[in-house]
Protein backbone atom coordinates (compact mmCIF):
# COMPACT_ATOMS: atom_id res chain seq x y z
CA UNK A 1 0.00 0.00 0.00
CA UNK A 2 1.44 3.40 -1.01
CA UNK A 3 -0.52 6.66 -0.50
CA UNK A 4 -3.67 4.55 -0.15
CA UNK A 5 -3.04 2.73 -3.44
CA UNK A 6 -2.60 -1.06 -3.23
CA UNK A 7 0.48 -2.50 -4.91
CA UNK A 8 0.35 -5.98 -6.36
CA UNK A 9 3.59 -7.88 -5.90
CA UNK A 10 2.61 -11.29 -7.28
CA UNK A 11 3.71 -12.00 -10.86
CA UNK A 12 1.49 -14.06 -13.11
CA UNK A 13 3.09 -17.02 -14.91
CA UNK A 14 4.29 -16.11 -18.41
CA UNK A 15 3.59 -18.37 -21.37
CA UNK A 16 6.36 -19.40 -23.75
CA UNK A 17 4.79 -17.36 -26.54
CA UNK A 18 4.67 -14.25 -24.35
CA UNK A 19 8.28 -14.82 -23.28
CA UNK A 20 9.44 -15.00 -26.90
CA UNK A 21 7.52 -11.87 -27.75
CA UNK A 22 9.15 -10.09 -24.83
CA UNK A 23 12.62 -11.21 -25.94
CA UNK A 24 11.89 -9.91 -29.43
CA UNK A 25 10.97 -6.52 -27.96
CA UNK A 26 14.22 -6.48 -26.01
CA UNK A 27 16.22 -7.16 -29.17
CA UNK A 28 14.35 -4.44 -31.07
CA UNK A 29 15.01 -2.02 -28.22
CA UNK A 30 18.74 -2.82 -28.15
CA UNK A 31 18.93 -2.42 -31.92
CA UNK A 32 17.24 0.98 -31.69
CA UNK A 33 19.65 2.06 -28.94
CA UNK A 34 22.59 1.10 -31.17
CA UNK A 35 21.13 3.04 -34.11
CA UNK A 36 20.64 6.18 -32.04
CA UNK A 37 24.12 5.99 -30.51
CA UNK A 38 25.72 5.46 -33.92
CA UNK A 39 23.92 8.42 -35.48
CA UNK A 40 24.81 10.70 -32.57
CA UNK A 41 28.46 9.68 -32.85
CA UNK A 42 28.38 10.47 -36.56
CA UNK A 43 26.87 13.90 -35.86
CA UNK A 44 23.68 13.18 -37.79
CA UNK A 45 21.37 15.15 -35.48
CA UNK A 46 18.34 15.08 -37.76
CA UNK A 47 14.56 15.13 -37.40
CA UNK A 48 14.58 11.40 -38.14
CA UNK A 49 16.90 10.85 -35.18
CA UNK A 50 14.51 12.89 -33.04
CA UNK A 51 11.75 10.45 -33.98
CA UNK A 52 13.93 7.47 -33.06
CA UNK A 53 14.72 9.02 -29.69
CA UNK A 54 10.97 9.43 -29.17
CA UNK A 55 10.47 5.70 -29.66
CA UNK A 56 13.22 4.93 -27.16
CA UNK A 57 11.83 7.28 -24.52
CA UNK A 58 8.33 5.88 -24.91
CA UNK A 59 9.80 2.51 -23.98
CA UNK A 60 12.22 3.72 -21.31
CA UNK A 61 11.79 7.32 -20.06
CA UNK A 62 14.48 6.75 -17.41
CA UNK A 63 17.19 6.60 -20.10
CA UNK A 64 18.57 10.05 -19.29
CA UNK A 65 21.32 9.93 -21.94
CA UNK A 66 18.64 9.92 -24.63
CA UNK A 67 17.08 13.04 -23.12
CA UNK A 68 20.46 14.75 -23.46
CA UNK A 69 20.73 13.57 -27.06
CA UNK A 70 17.30 15.03 -27.67
CA UNK A 71 18.44 18.41 -26.39
CA UNK A 72 21.37 18.36 -28.81
CA UNK A 73 19.12 17.35 -31.69
CA UNK A 74 16.62 20.11 -31.01
CA UNK A 75 19.30 22.78 -30.71
CA UNK A 76 20.60 21.67 -34.09
CA UNK A 77 17.09 21.92 -35.54
CA UNK A 78 16.58 25.31 -33.89
CA UNK A 79 19.64 26.65 -35.71
CA UNK A 80 18.68 25.20 -39.07
CA UNK A 81 19.80 27.60 -41.84
CA UNK A 82 16.23 27.99 -43.05
CA UNK A 83 15.23 29.50 -39.68
CA UNK A 84 18.22 31.77 -39.05
CA UNK A 85 17.79 35.46 -38.20
CA UNK A 86 17.03 37.12 -41.56
CA UNK A 87 19.11 39.61 -43.41
CA UNK A 88 17.72 43.07 -44.22
CA UNK A 89 16.17 41.96 -47.48
CA UNK A 90 14.35 38.94 -45.99
CA UNK A 91 12.51 40.58 -43.13
CA UNK A 92 9.56 38.23 -43.32
CA UNK A 93 11.66 35.15 -42.61
CA UNK A 94 12.36 36.23 -39.04
CA UNK A 95 8.80 35.45 -38.07
CA UNK A 96 9.11 32.10 -39.84
CA UNK A 97 12.19 31.33 -37.78
CA UNK A 98 10.36 32.02 -34.53
CA UNK A 99 7.35 30.03 -35.71
CA UNK A 100 9.63 27.14 -36.65
CA UNK A 101 11.23 27.10 -33.18
CA UNK A 102 7.86 27.54 -31.47
CA UNK A 103 6.43 24.61 -33.42
CA UNK A 104 9.36 22.38 -32.47
CA UNK A 105 8.98 23.27 -28.80
CA UNK A 106 5.18 22.94 -28.83
CA UNK A 107 5.35 19.57 -30.57
CA UNK A 108 7.89 18.30 -28.07
CA UNK A 109 5.76 19.50 -25.16
CA UNK A 110 2.84 17.58 -26.67
CA UNK A 111 5.01 14.49 -27.10
CA UNK A 112 5.74 14.55 -23.36
CA UNK A 113 2.10 14.62 -22.24
CA UNK A 114 1.37 10.87 -22.53
CA UNK A 115 4.71 10.14 -20.85
CA UNK A 116 3.86 12.44 -17.95
CA UNK A 117 0.50 10.75 -17.49
CA UNK A 118 2.11 7.32 -17.50
CA UNK A 119 5.21 8.26 -15.47
CA UNK A 120 4.20 11.29 -13.36
CA UNK A 121 7.17 10.92 -11.02
CA UNK A 122 9.96 10.49 -13.56
CA UNK A 123 12.57 13.19 -12.91
CA UNK A 124 13.89 13.23 -16.48
CA UNK A 125 10.54 14.09 -18.05
CA UNK A 126 10.02 17.05 -15.71
CA UNK A 127 13.63 18.22 -16.19
CA UNK A 128 13.39 18.03 -19.95
CA UNK A 129 10.08 19.86 -19.97
CA UNK A 130 11.65 22.67 -17.94
CA UNK A 131 14.50 22.81 -20.43
CA UNK A 132 12.06 23.21 -23.34
CA UNK A 133 10.33 26.12 -21.66
CA UNK A 134 13.62 27.77 -20.79
CA UNK A 135 14.60 27.44 -24.44
CA UNK A 136 11.38 29.21 -25.38
CA UNK A 137 12.37 32.08 -23.09
CA UNK A 138 15.81 32.21 -24.69
CA UNK A 139 14.76 31.95 -28.33
CA UNK A 140 11.21 33.25 -28.76
CA UNK A 141 9.62 36.69 -28.49
CA UNK A 142 8.41 37.45 -24.97
CA UNK A 143 4.72 37.17 -25.89
CA UNK A 144 5.15 33.73 -27.47
CA UNK A 145 7.29 32.39 -24.63
CA UNK A 146 4.97 33.78 -21.98
CA UNK A 147 2.01 32.09 -23.66
CA UNK A 148 3.77 28.72 -23.44
CA UNK A 149 4.58 29.23 -19.75
CA UNK A 150 0.96 30.21 -19.00
CA UNK A 151 -0.28 27.10 -20.78
CA UNK A 152 2.15 25.09 -18.70
CA UNK A 153 0.68 26.46 -15.48
CA UNK A 154 -2.74 25.27 -16.62
CA UNK A 155 -1.34 21.85 -17.45
CA UNK A 156 0.30 21.64 -14.04
CA UNK A 157 -3.06 22.40 -12.40
CA UNK A 158 -4.63 19.55 -14.36
CA UNK A 159 -1.82 17.20 -13.35
CA UNK A 160 -2.25 18.12 -9.69
CA UNK A 161 -6.00 17.60 -9.94
CA UNK A 162 -5.21 13.98 -10.87
CA UNK A 163 -2.54 13.54 -8.18
CA UNK A 164 -2.69 16.44 -5.74
CA UNK A 165 0.30 15.22 -3.71
CA UNK A 166 2.79 14.78 -6.55
CA UNK A 167 5.76 16.75 -5.24
CA UNK A 168 7.27 16.88 -8.74
CA UNK A 169 4.19 18.78 -9.90
CA UNK A 170 4.36 21.20 -6.97
CA UNK A 171 8.06 21.89 -7.42
CA UNK A 172 7.48 22.35 -11.13
CA UNK A 173 4.65 24.77 -10.38
CA UNK A 174 6.95 26.95 -8.28
CA UNK A 175 9.46 27.08 -11.13
CA UNK A 176 6.71 28.11 -13.57
CA UNK A 177 5.51 30.91 -11.29
CA UNK A 178 9.08 32.10 -10.79
CA UNK A 179 9.59 32.24 -14.55
CA UNK A 180 6.33 34.12 -15.16
CA UNK A 181 7.44 36.68 -12.58
CA UNK A 182 10.87 37.14 -14.20
CA UNK A 183 12.05 40.11 -16.23
CA UNK A 184 12.86 37.76 -19.11
CA UNK A 185 9.13 37.11 -19.55
CA UNK A 186 8.11 40.75 -19.29
CA UNK A 187 7.40 40.99 -15.57
CA UNK A 188 7.19 44.67 -14.67
CA UNK A 189 5.66 45.51 -11.29
CA UNK A 190 4.67 43.85 -8.03
CA UNK A 191 1.05 44.25 -9.07
CA UNK A 192 1.64 41.45 -11.55
CA UNK A 193 2.89 38.90 -9.02
CA UNK A 194 1.06 35.61 -8.74
CA UNK A 195 1.25 35.38 -4.96
CA UNK A 196 -2.45 36.05 -4.36
CA UNK A 197 -3.81 33.52 -6.89
CA UNK A 198 -1.24 30.92 -5.82
CA UNK A 199 -2.22 31.37 -2.17
CA UNK A 200 -5.87 30.89 -3.15
CA UNK A 201 -4.84 27.80 -5.11
CA UNK A 202 -3.28 26.24 -2.00
CA UNK A 203 -6.52 26.90 -0.12
CA UNK A 204 -8.48 25.12 -2.84
CA UNK A 205 -6.12 22.13 -2.86
CA UNK A 206 -6.05 21.86 0.93
CA UNK A 207 -9.83 21.98 1.14
CA UNK A 208 -10.06 19.13 -1.37
CA UNK A 209 -7.43 17.04 0.46
CA UNK A 210 -6.09 17.99 3.88
CA UNK A 211 -3.30 15.42 3.69
CA UNK A 212 -1.28 17.36 1.13
CA UNK A 213 2.19 18.13 2.44
CA UNK A 214 3.19 19.92 -0.77
CA UNK A 215 0.20 22.28 -0.64
CA UNK A 216 0.89 23.16 3.00
CA UNK A 217 4.58 23.67 2.21
CA UNK A 218 3.75 25.91 -0.76
CA UNK A 219 1.39 27.90 1.48
CA UNK A 220 4.09 28.37 4.13
CA UNK A 221 6.41 29.86 1.49
CA UNK A 222 3.74 32.16 0.07
CA UNK A 223 2.40 33.49 3.38
CA UNK A 224 5.21 35.92 4.33
CA UNK A 225 5.46 37.16 0.76
CA UNK A 226 1.70 37.68 0.61
CA UNK A 227 1.75 39.84 3.74
CA UNK A 228 4.70 41.87 2.47
CA UNK A 229 3.05 42.51 -0.90
CA UNK A 230 -0.15 43.57 0.83
CA UNK A 231 1.97 45.90 2.98
CA UNK A 232 0.11 44.40 5.91
CA UNK A 233 0.35 46.27 9.19
CA UNK A 234 0.50 44.62 12.62
CA UNK A 235 -3.28 44.35 12.85
CA UNK A 236 -3.60 42.71 9.42
CA UNK A 237 -0.81 40.28 10.25
CA UNK A 238 -2.49 39.36 13.51
CA UNK A 239 -5.75 38.76 11.68
CA UNK A 240 -3.99 36.51 9.17
CA UNK A 241 -2.27 34.61 12.00
CA UNK A 242 -5.63 33.96 13.67
CA UNK A 243 -7.09 32.83 10.36
CA UNK A 244 -4.24 30.39 9.70
CA UNK A 245 -4.41 29.03 13.25
CA UNK A 246 -8.13 28.43 12.84
CA UNK A 247 -7.52 26.67 9.51
CA UNK A 248 -4.84 24.33 10.83
CA UNK A 249 -6.72 23.58 14.06
CA UNK A 250 -9.81 22.53 12.10
CA UNK A 251 -7.60 20.28 10.01
CA UNK A 252 -5.87 18.79 13.06
CA UNK A 253 -9.17 17.98 14.75
CA UNK A 254 -10.21 16.24 11.54
CA UNK A 255 -7.09 14.04 11.39
CA UNK A 256 -4.60 14.49 14.25
CA UNK A 257 -2.44 11.65 12.91
CA UNK A 258 -1.61 13.48 9.66
CA UNK A 259 2.06 14.46 9.73
CA UNK A 260 1.74 17.11 7.00
CA UNK A 261 -0.67 19.10 9.17
CA UNK A 262 1.75 19.13 12.09
CA UNK A 263 4.56 20.47 9.93
CA UNK A 264 2.42 23.49 9.05
CA UNK A 265 1.33 23.85 12.67
CA UNK A 266 4.98 23.83 13.73
CA UNK A 267 5.72 26.51 11.14
CA UNK A 268 3.04 28.74 12.68
CA UNK A 269 4.31 28.06 16.20
CA UNK A 270 7.64 29.66 15.21
CA UNK A 271 5.74 32.96 15.42
CA UNK A 272 5.77 32.59 19.22
CA UNK A 273 9.35 31.36 19.57
CA UNK A 274 11.70 34.23 20.58
CA UNK A 275 14.41 32.74 18.36
CA UNK A 276 12.28 33.01 15.19
CA UNK A 277 9.60 35.56 16.05
CA UNK A 278 11.47 38.48 14.45
CA UNK A 279 11.35 36.86 11.01
CA UNK A 280 7.88 35.36 11.38
CA UNK A 281 4.57 36.46 9.87
CA UNK A 282 3.78 38.58 12.97
CA UNK A 283 7.12 39.96 14.21
CA UNK A 284 5.55 42.74 16.30
CA UNK A 285 3.82 40.49 18.82
CA UNK A 286 4.65 41.47 22.37
CA UNK A 287 5.97 38.94 24.86
CA UNK A 288 2.61 38.90 26.62
CA UNK A 289 0.83 38.21 23.33
CA UNK A 290 3.20 35.35 22.49
CA UNK A 291 2.63 33.85 25.95
CA UNK A 292 -1.12 34.18 25.56
CA UNK A 293 -1.07 32.41 22.18
CA UNK A 294 1.23 29.70 23.52
CA UNK A 295 -1.05 29.03 26.51
CA UNK A 296 -4.11 28.83 24.27
CA UNK A 297 -2.34 26.42 21.94
CA UNK A 298 -1.38 24.16 24.84
CA UNK A 299 -4.99 24.12 26.05
CA UNK A 300 -6.23 23.38 22.55
CA UNK A 301 -3.82 20.46 22.15
CA UNK A 302 -4.77 19.04 25.54
CA UNK A 303 -8.39 19.14 24.43
CA UNK A 304 -7.40 17.42 21.17
CA UNK A 305 -5.59 14.72 23.15
CA UNK A 306 -8.90 13.50 24.56
CA UNK A 307 -9.69 10.53 22.33
CA UNK A 308 -6.36 10.71 20.48
CA UNK A 309 -4.05 9.44 23.22
CA UNK A 310 -2.12 7.33 20.72
CA UNK A 311 -1.10 10.32 18.55
CA UNK A 312 2.58 11.05 19.07
CA UNK A 313 2.39 14.41 17.27
CA UNK A 314 0.23 15.93 20.00
CA UNK A 315 2.70 15.01 22.74
CA UNK A 316 5.62 16.27 20.67
CA UNK A 317 3.91 19.61 19.99
CA UNK A 318 2.91 19.98 23.63
CA UNK A 319 6.53 19.58 24.71
CA UNK A 320 7.72 22.07 22.10
CA UNK A 321 5.12 24.63 23.17
CA UNK A 322 6.09 24.23 26.82
CA UNK A 323 9.69 24.96 25.83
CA UNK A 324 8.55 28.04 23.89
CA UNK A 325 6.60 29.19 26.95
CA UNK A 326 9.71 28.82 29.08
CA UNK A 327 11.86 30.71 26.56
CA UNK A 328 9.35 33.58 26.52
CA UNK A 329 8.77 33.93 30.25
CA UNK A 330 11.68 32.19 31.95
CA UNK A 331 9.22 29.89 33.73
CA UNK A 332 7.46 26.65 32.85
CA UNK A 333 3.72 26.62 32.11
CA UNK A 334 1.31 25.09 34.66
CA UNK A 335 1.42 21.81 32.69
CA UNK A 336 5.08 21.19 33.62
CA UNK A 337 4.19 18.24 35.84
CA UNK A 338 2.63 16.51 32.81
CA UNK A 339 5.76 16.75 30.68
CA UNK A 340 7.54 13.61 32.01
CA UNK A 341 4.44 11.60 31.22
CA UNK A 342 4.34 13.02 27.67
CA UNK A 343 7.97 12.02 27.14
CA UNK A 344 7.20 8.48 28.29
CA UNK A 345 4.24 8.34 25.92
CA UNK A 346 6.57 9.35 23.09
CA UNK A 347 9.04 6.63 24.05
CA UNK A 348 6.20 4.11 23.77
CA UNK A 349 4.58 5.48 20.61
CA UNK A 350 7.83 6.30 18.81
CA UNK A 351 10.29 3.53 19.75
CA UNK A 352 12.56 4.23 16.78
CA UNK A 353 13.43 7.57 18.39
CA UNK A 354 13.45 6.37 21.99
CA UNK A 355 17.00 7.67 22.40
CA UNK A 356 15.90 11.14 21.37
CA UNK A 357 13.16 11.21 23.97
CA UNK A 358 15.50 9.82 26.64
CA UNK A 359 17.97 12.65 25.91
CA UNK A 360 15.14 15.18 26.05
CA UNK A 361 14.08 13.87 29.44
CA UNK A 362 17.67 14.19 30.73
CA UNK A 363 18.10 17.69 29.32
CA UNK A 364 14.90 18.84 30.98
CA UNK A 365 16.10 17.40 34.31
CA UNK A 366 12.95 15.42 35.01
Amino acid sequence: MSHGIPRVSERKPVSEQARRKELQKVEEYKELVDQVNDEVRSGNLSYELLQKSSKLLQINPEYYTIWNYRRRILRTLFSDPHSDTPSDDTEGKGLEAHEHIENLISNDLSFLLPLLRQYPKCYWIWNYRSWLLNESTRLLPVSAARKLWHQELGLDSKMLSLDSRNFHGWGYRRSIVKALESNELGFQTKRETMTEPEFQYTTKMIESNLSNFSAWHHRSKLLPRLLDERQADSEARLKMLDSELELIERALYTDPADQSLWFYHQNLMCTFDPMYAGSSMAPDLSQDQRLDYTSKQIESLLDMLDGAEDCKWIYQSLLQLCLVHRDNSGTWPPQKQEMPKWVEELRTLDPLRAGRWTDLKKNLSF
